[in-house]
């Protein structure tokens, strides 16, 4: 909250403060003391406590973000729906289908990286792609007896994968163990 304070005063930003959970308070006296510290650090366009489970507040706070909010350029076309590139999509699409086929079995340490995503003449893309996890048995989990949920994952983000690009898409997976992936800033970024 520090960092993000003194970034503000350098950029001479307008800021809203935001204090969630104000649900779980019982003494309100607290919230008044922290407004007052986080107001000596900073001096806030406006101060909104709310709670994002009851809803309380909710409202004051999008009318204050209203307040600060201006028209400026349109960055991207109308139809556009993300900035982000197609074998980034992908990714994300593998990814989210493994989370949802196997939410009980393999915990969110899994990554996917587009090795290759290249048209042919006739229209069809091929993607390849590896899945990497951080265990041995992961791996069995994600492959499944006899390759099974390995189809399926590959057989559901391959019919979104075309419906995002438009045209028949040919995926190919693969799945890779790398142990403590997630500790390694490297592996991260790449």
């Amino acid at each position: 909250d520090l960092e993000l304070m003194k970034k503000f005063k350098s950029l001479s930003l307008p800021a809203v403060l935001a204090i969630n959970k104000i649900d779980l308070l019982e003494d309100k006296s607290v919230l008044i003391r922290q407004i007052t510290k986080f107001m000596e650090q900073f001096d806030f366009d406006a101060v909104v406590p709310v709670s994002a489970q009851t809803g309380d507040g909710v409202g004051g706070l999008v009318d204050e973000l209203k307040k600060q909010a201006m028209p400026g350029a349109h960055f991207f076309d109308d139809d556009a729906l993300t900035d982000q590139p197609e074998r980034v999509l992908a990714g994300e699409i593998i990814r989210e289908k493994l989370l949802r086929l196997l939410d009980k079995e393999v915990p969110h340490g899994v990554a996917v990286s587009i090795e290759k995503m290249k048209e042919r003449e006739n229209g069809i893309i091929d993607i390849d792609a590896t899945i990497f996890c951080e265990r041995d048995t992961h791996k069995g989990i994600i492959i499944g007896k006899q390759g099974s949920m390995l189809k399926k994952i590959g057989s559901t983000a391959r019919y979104e994968i075309e419906r995002l690009l438009g045209c028949k898409v040919n995926l190919k997976l693969w799945v890779k163990v790398q142990k403590n992936w997630r500790d390694s800033d490297f592996l991260i970024k790449n």
